[in-house]
């Protein structure tokens, strides 16, 4: 699935920091949950490293491309009256992605990743950084790169990875790149193992209508945010990871009147993968909290005028995926279902409560690229502000993809 910025999909750039570092002694104690295409992954890469290259610099070129077909009706009804719309389009703005990932190693300590993207007609640049592998449970970071928050902008966003055509709302809408400084690695518990990744970053920055935007190379105030996720798998076969993840700055800028608001950001995380013979079950989940502060906003209909509203949201989403590995037959398909919530502030202008569910069926060409064709509804009510002419009534839309996605 195409990142919204978040295109990071660093399930990917894990493993091959993994591979990259030739098999340093971490690899034992940083292990997560992942699904067992992302082992191949690995080895494959792995071995064409070791063929193809020699000496201590290496370099690679891979990458990832997202294209499918969108058909959508969309209703909405305010005060008594409904509108339909529809929708037919090929490599919508929210589903098209083409992604080449650059990666130069310097001896064993040294690794630079570069991934710009083509996508809704512009360029971008997933993220660009550069990390060192100071110890063997222990990596430092700098530069452009996600944000340890929760696990799906940095493990589960790829198209190949993500089980459905679509990204949880809510989950994919909070700013998940950013310019800073990030330690990560990991530790034996006994039996269980626990994973850390800690983040200090320029921050999110509040927009005058109470959203967040990130990713900003200049910072908007003199504070930086940390962001930090700790992760715990209780089972020796590491088949379930559980995460708890934070995120905390002053978000306001200086000179207007949000100057001194901060903000505090929760998430909480649960993946499961294990195969119950002949079937392969895949639970994926996460919840988010976002509190910013109070603060005033000068009203869009009245410039004079200001409003304030309880700037909480939350979002949620819980995913399953089977597939029947043991059936011959059958061992390509996947079925996969998953409900979302996303409910943003009331008496603000963009306030609203909203769930969707998805379902779809993937078929698997290769461990690494699959043709999936997903169907989506989605019902919203707006609580958006009357007073600030935001209100927009209950909308409801019924999707259908079909889409292809590959590793390269």
């Amino acid at each position: 699935m195409k990142r919204k910025i978040f295109c990071i999909q660093y399930a990917i750039p894990i493993a091959l920091l993994w591979f990259l570092s030739f098999h340093a002694s971490a690899q034992t104690t940083t292990t997560s949950t992942v699904d067992s295409s992302i082992y191949e992954r690995l080895n494959f890469l792995e071995e064409q490293a070791s063929y193809h290259k020699s000496g201590d610099d290496h370099f690679m070129v891979v990458g990832l491309t997202t294209f499918g077909f969108m058909s959508n009706k969309t209703t909405n009804t305010l005060n008594g009256v409904s509108t339909a719309s529809k929708t037919n389009t090929m490599a919508d703005a929210d589903r098209y992605e083409f992604s080449p990932m650059f990666l130069w190693r310097h001896e064993k300590k040294f690794l630079m990743e570069f991934e710009p993207s083509f996508n809704n007609n512009g360029l971008s640049v997933n993220w660009a950084d550069i990390s060192y592998f100071a110890l063997p449970n222990l990596i430092v970071r700098m530069g452009y790169f996600v944000l340890p928050f929760g696990t799906y902008s940095k493990k589960q966003a790829a198209g190949w990875i993500n089980k459905l055509a679509t990204d949880p709302m809510g989950i994919a809408t909070i700013p998940a790149t950013d310019y800073g400084v990030e330690v990560e690695g990991g530790l034996p518990l006994g039996s269980m193992k626990m994973n850390y990744d800690l983040a200090l970053t320029n921050g999110l920055q509040l927009m005058p209508d109470g959203t967040l935007s990130g990713g900003n190379i200049a910072d908007n105030n003199n504070g930086k945010t940390f962001t930090g996720r700790l992760g715990i798998l209780p089972f020796s076969n590491s088949c379930m990871e559980l995460g708890v993840s934070g995120m905390f700055g002053n978000v306001g800028t200086p000179g207007t009147l949000q100057s001194n608001v901060s903000s505090n950001l929760y998430a909480f995380d649960f993946n499961f993968v294990k195969t119950f013979i002949p079937i392969l079950v895949n639970i994926k989940s996460q919840y988010n909290i976002v509190n910013i502060g109070n603060a005033n906003y000068i009203s869009p209909v009245d410039s004079t005028q200001q409003y304030t509203f309880k700037n909480k949201s939350t979002s949620a989403f819980v995913q399953c995926a089977i597939r029947p590995t043991g059936i011959q037959a059958l061992h390509d398909f996947e079925l996969a279902g998953r409900y979302t919530m996303y409910n943003t502030p009331a008496n603000s202008t963009w306030g609203a409560n909203q769930h969707s569910f998805s379902i779809g069926l993937n078929y698997w060409l290769s461990w690494r690229s699959v043709v999936r064709f997903t169907y989506e509804s989605y019902a919203a009510t707006s609580t958006a502000s009357t007073l600030l002419n935001a209100f927009t009534g209950n909308t409801n839309s019924n999707t259908l993809y079909l889409q292809f996605s590959i590793q390269l």
